[in-house]
């Protein structure tokens, strides 16, 4: 099964994500989490091919999610959605090997991240 993780606390931008990625790639299960916390319970075991995460949630915020996901998942393609581009952010996550995704959300920014990824 090949999966794909997208977590966001805004219901909205969860499914706006999905939806792109469900029409780039209609046979792909897609993992939807509200928290980085319910993320990592979620995620278990089996990889998932890429990881799209918010950065800025309640608790875990997206960069510690992402470091999380690496940590279990070496080599994971993560995507960091954000309206938050400053420089210092930008260093760690790309530091991190994470892409970011500038809000708002389009269906180019994703496509693009999907081919950057390998899928």
């Amino acid at each position: 099964m090949t999966s794909i993780l997208v977590v966001d606390d805004s219901r909205l931008a969860r499914n706006m994500v999905s939806s792109v990625i469900a029409s780039l790639r209609p046979d792909w299960t897609i993992v939807t989490a509200a928290s980085g916390e319910e993320a990592l319970e979620m995620v278990g075991e089996g990889a998932p091919v890429a990881a799209i995460v918010d950065y800025n949630m309640p608790g875990m915020d997206g960069l510690t999610l992402a470091e999380r996901l690496k940590e279990r998942f070496v080599g994971l393609p993560i995507g960091l959605l954000t309206a938050n581009v400053q420089d210092t952010l930008k260093r760690k996550a790309e530091s991190l090997g994470i892409r970011f995704i500038a809000k708002p959300i389009t269906s180019d920014k994703i496509r693009d991240f999907l081919a950057a990824s390998g899928q």
